[in-house]
């Protein structure tokens, strides 16, 4: 039935490479992917599954079988676009059949997603970042320079009045954006309706990017989108567990809000220690296609350490993406040059408890994070660098 080829007509496939280990082969294991993600069953044919269905339905493996006699190691397969209706069944329905069904054959041992390449007919469905780089310095007046981005703590339990006053001191020390955090979403004692217009009015003449955190089921996820585009909002926060393909589907509203993208718990689906995972990168690149203007990529030299290279490598599909990497979780004043030094400026110093843990409170913490940025050192700066030290 021709599943194994060495090249197809790459405008008629969405091409995946995986990394696969195999009870017996990887030939026996490509077969089972292939064709259990496309047509049927893996070991069963039936008088339904004509030659003109495989031709036109069936995914291929682009490799030569006999090559395949090993138990593991790196395979593509071709995924026909005829598979999909990008329009309306989405990444939700592309990451089922990427990874999806071959995870329940025993045969699969391992089962990693390295990399995807699109054909230009499912591409030109995805609309990229509204803003993207450019537009996010143009937008924030932050030029040749990290951004400096602030996330709201404490994390929840707070009411509007009283974030008011933390935006206030995050502003007032120099932030150029703000992100509430993923824990907050619309509780009853701080809901979006109430928080955003009071919020909004005081940021109306200043070039900070206010990042909402709209966490939620569909269809309230679209509603809320609507609903802080209505207040008078300026972005939206959705952490990963409300969909991959809400993205897109935020995007393609196409407001004029600003889209971040938090990763927290994406592990579950890209830790590299997983038999089965997406690569984080592969995410980064999917999370630009779908439209978000920032994401959660990493950190270097805080609590959540990545490998230099690895983060390097993900901050470049980023910038190729057009989207901004966000680097949090530990970063404070005493790490910026250090990571000019290895990754350049574009990217956003996402600050959090090293910002309102600053001894002088959360404007203090700020302007330290500023003169951190900018190279001028006061006296904010120097308490920071005494409590959380220097690194080089």
């Amino acid at each position: 039935m021709g599943i194994f080829k060495k090249k197809v007509n790459e405008e008629n496939y969405i091409i995946v490479e995986y990394y696969l280990e195999s009870k017996t082969s990887l030939s026996d294991a490509a077969w089972g992917l292939a064709i259990g993600q496309s047509v049927g069953n893996p070991n069963i044919r039936s008088v339904w599954e004509t030659d003109e269905l495989f031709k036109n339905h069936s995914c291929i493996v682009l490799n030569n079988k006999t090559k395949l006699r090993k138990k593991k190691g790196k395979v593509k397969i071709a995924f026909p676009a005829a598979n999909i209706n990008i329009v309306s069944d989405g990444v939700s329905q592309l990451l089922c059949q990427i990874m999806g069904g071959q995870l329940d054959i025993d045969n699969i041992k391992k089962c990693h997603v390295l990399d995807i390449q699109f054909p230009e007919q499912i591409k030109k469905f995805f609309k990229g970042p509204k803003y993207g780089i450019e537009g996010i310095r143009e937008y924030t007046k932050c030029w040749d320079r990290p951004l400096l981005g602030g996330i709201v703590k404490p994390k929840t339990g707070i009411d509007a009045e009283t974030l008011l006053c933390i935006v206030k001191e995050m502003v007032e020390g120099g932030v150029n954006f703000i992100k509430e955090d993923e824990i907050m979403s619309s509780p009853l004692f701080c809901p979006i309706e109430e928080r955003v217009p009071v919020i909004m009015e005081y940021l109306k003449d200043k070039n900070v990017v206010y990042a909402v955190c709209i966490n939620s089921d569909p269809p309230h996820l679209l509603s809320r989108v609507q609903k802080v585009h209505e207040l008078g909002g300026n972005a939206v926060h959705v952490n990963f567990w409300s969909g991959m393909g809400c993205y897109k589907s935020i995007r393609e509203l196409d407001l004029p809000l600003f889209l971040f993208f938090q990763k927290s718990g994406d592990k579950i689906l890209t830790n590299s220690n997983h038999d089965f995972h997406i690569k984080w990168d592969v995410v980064c690149k999917l999370a630009g296609m779908m439209g978000v203007d920032f994401i959660h990529a990493g950190m270097w030299g805080g609590y959540m350490k990545y490998d230099e290279e690895e983060l390097k490598k993900t901050v470049q599909v980023l910038h190729e993406q057009n989207v901004i990497p966000s680097l949090s979780c530990g970063m404070h004043p005493g790490l910026v040059q250090a990571i000019n030094k290895r990754l350049g400026v574009d990217y956003m110093a996402n600050v959090g408890g090293a910002l309102h843990g600053h001894p002088g409170g959360t404007q203090s913490g700020a302007k330290a994070m500023r003169q951190a940025i900018d190279g001028y050192h006061a006296e904010e700066y120097a308490q920071a660098i005494e409590k959380w030290g220097l690194v080089e």
